[in-house]
């Protein structure tokens, strides 16, 4: 399913006449347009700071999430498809879905229009999104956990495993309490922040209703952005139920998961007054379990939240039946899961394969997120998707970096309190039966099995980026795009669907949209590069460039303005099928099936706090692309399974940046 890889969160917003425009991407959200600076700074080190403007004031008056007009969904359906079809296969698919928009599709329309009218609170696409991840069966690992790691602490010597964690553990408890609180800075993007970003206007927009708030921050030209996915970051875990998990969160629960070795350790991290407990009793804890002698268990229990949902669904009604119900609620209720590494890094490859998957025995997968630290200090975050789309988990990533690397609350010779860890920090303990431990057993086979298929490479291309491909007038997420889809033609000779996620946060309970970035006009460059280079002139080569780049901005901006095609079709898919109804014949089209088999799966993601995304790719013969242009240069992070060679496609995407800067500089192409 191509909508496994909807992570994905808000890149980057332009303004476009009266439109705004964000480009996002799986894991995308490019903060530089953030507002990071804060109001007022607590002296408390309870808060991260105090927002004079509470966290949720523009919920209530976020604009509703559009549905695109029938005719323009079908007309953009038909765009995307035909890069991707012959004349024969395009001329029934065009007739397949005029059907569809004179019949069962004009139906399912009006149908879907007055549902999203009956509820006004939300979004068309909020309940069958949410129900579209929850009632996946594939396991959480590689198919839908993706992981974005955290650059080191400038200050080397914070780097340590000890007073690294202790001070990502405290900066976190900071966040939930500054969140809890209402004083976490709502999220906005500012287009002017000089006339929005102020504490004027945050003194004035205070004071606007909450049922007006949002217009007053438009009228500045700043677009305040959902926060409704929040609430799940903290005490919230993924439940397996047979068919259809569910998510439970526990607000009240005051303790921190701790793994390393594959077991398992609580002790509170807030105090019975709600405060963070002190950070040198954090540290002594901590210190305690790194240095506990407890063996690796034979039979890890964590493995389990790896397998199919269904079967951990049935091992954990057997887990409950064996006496271990209190224990698996302290786990689901913990704040979050910090996982402790015996293994250092040894480069950027290795640091993906184990924040993206590890070995399983070390990881509880179904918490909202799980904070890795490994014995080298190396951080990363792996989160669950199904609760939301990465926008709250960057904004969280990008406020602990920033606290933990300018305020931290332990220090190199920082002495850990004189505390009794062992009777504050507590072991848990499962009991296992033969049934359980077998499948156990069988859990560990199967992700040795999964993740042994996979390979992951990473490419950096010096020569060029953000700052030449704007001075060219050309969108740097466009260029970047079109390498994929030249560097795909080189090695296999084809245009193939690809996806590419937007945020539609702008918007009331606003999940993803898709970008399809293979257009007629990125087929026709790509073979005029590849294929024909001494063919053209590079004035034409450059026209065709322009011609890839506005067409791409174009669909951008329809996305983030909920003008995609992708989820509107999703949402009257999911109609008919709830009302048990046939299928209209759009949908057993081949061609929609291939569309929507997503061999290029791509998210783009730059942020001061983060090194490097990734996931696994959504189809067995797919890629999984995390790329970054950054001012000077652009990196791919990129998966593969057998089916095909990471390797020579980066290379073959390398080729294509190159061949693309030589017609920039105005050089032909050899």
């Amino acid at each position: 399913m191509a909508s496994l890889l909807s992570l994905h969160c808000v890149a980057s917003l332009k303004k476009s006449g009266s439109l705004i425009h964000f480009r996002s991407a799986a894991l995308g959200v490019h903060m530089r347009h953030y507002s990071s600076k804060k109001t007022s700074s607590s002296s408390s080190s309870e808060y991260l700071h105090q927002s004079v403007v509470p966290s949720m004031h523009y919920q209530k008056s976020l604009p509703r999430l559009p549905i695109p007009k029938l005719e323009d969904t079908i007309r953009r359906y038909l765009a995307a498809q035909k890069p991707l079809l012959d004349d024969d296969q395009f001329r029934t698919t065009e007739k397949l879905a005029q059907d569809f928009q004179n019949g069962a599709g004009k139906q399912l329309h009006e149908e879907l229009v007055a549902q999203d009218k009956n509820n006004k609170h939300t979004s068309y696409i909020s309940a069958p999104w949410f129900d579209m991840y929850l009632s996946a069966r594939d396991s959480v690992v590689l198919n839908f956990n993706p992981f974005m790691s955290f650059n080191p602490d400038p200050k080397i010597e914070y780097n340590d495993q000890l007073l690294r964690a202790t001070n990502m553990v405290c900066s976190a408890v900071r966040f939930m309490k500054t969140l809890r609180a209402g004083l976490l800075e709502p999220e906005v993007f500012h287009l002017n922040p000089v006339k929005s970003d102020t504490d004027s206007f945050k003194n004035f927009i205070r004071w606007v209703p909450s049922s007006l708030s949002w217009y007053g921050a438009y009228m500045a030209n700043a677009y305040p952005l959902d926060m409704s996915q929040y609430f799940r970051l903290f005490n919230s875990t993924r439940i397996p139920k047979r068919g259809r998990d569910e998510l439970f969160t526990d607000e009240k629960a005051r303790h921190l998961l701790v793994m390393r070795k594959g077991n398992m350790y609580v002790f509170d991290i807030i105090d019975r007054d709600g405060n963070l407990v002190k950070p040198a009793e954090i540290q002594s804890h901590l210190k305690y379990i790194l240095s506990d002698s407890t063996p690796a268990p034979a039979f890890p229990l964590s493995i389990l939240t790896s397998e199919n949902r269904d079967v951990w669904a049935g091992l954990r009604e057997k887990l409950i039946g064996a006496g271990n119900a209190e224990d698996l609620r302290v786990v689901d209720s913990a704040l979050f899961c910090l996982c402790l590494d015996d293994e250092s890094m040894r480069d950027h490859i290795h640091i993906s394969h184990n924040m993206l998957h590890g070995n399983g025995c070390n990881r509880w997968y179904d918490k909202s997120f799980s904070l890795i630290v490994t014995k080298d200090g190396q951080a990363a975050i792996n989160f669950e998707h199904s609760w939301g789309d990465g926008v709250a988990v960057l904004r969280f990533q990008n406020e602990v970096f920033k606290d933990t690397t300018e305020k931290p609350l332990v220090h190199p010779g920082s002495a850990a309190a004189a505390v009794d860890s062992a009777s504050a920090v507590r072991r848990l303990q499962f009991k296992l039966n033969k049934e359980l431990e077998n499948g156990i057993q069988k859990a560990k086979e199967n992700i040795d099995s999964a993740i042994s298929k996979l390979t992951i490479d990473a490419m950096e291309f010096k020569r060029g980026g953000k700052e030449q491909l704007k001075k060219n007038k050309l969108s740097p997420d466009a260029i970047a795009q079109l390498a994929f889809q030249m560097g795909f033609l080189r090695q296999y000779g084809q245009t193939v669907a690809t996806y590419e996620s937007c945020s539609t946060a702008a918007f009331k309970h606003g999940r993803t949209e898709t970008i399809r970035p293979a257009t007629v006009h990125t087929k026709k460059c790509s073979h005029a590069f590849v294929q024909q280079p001494g063919k053209h002139s590079v004035a034409e080569l450059r026209a065709m460039l322009d011609e890839c780049s506005k067409y791409h901005g174009q669909l951008t901006k329809e996305a983030a303005m909920g003008q995609g095609f992708d989820r509107h079709l999703f949402a009257m898919r999911y109609l008919a099928t709830s009302k048990g109804q046939a299928l209209p014949s759009l949908y057993t089209d081949p061609a929609y099936a291939a569309i929507n088999h997503n061999i290029l799966s791509t998210s783009t993601l730059t942020s001061p706090a983060v090194s490097l995304g990734g996931f696994a790719p959504v189809v067995p013969d797919g890629f999984g692309v995390g790329y970054g242009v950054h001012d000077n240069w652009i990196g791919c992070n990129v998966s593969s399974y057998p089916a095909r060679n990471v390797h020579e496609f980066l290379q073959c995407v390398h080729k294509s940046l190159e061949d693309i800067f030589t017609v920039l500089d105005g050089k032909p192409l050899s």
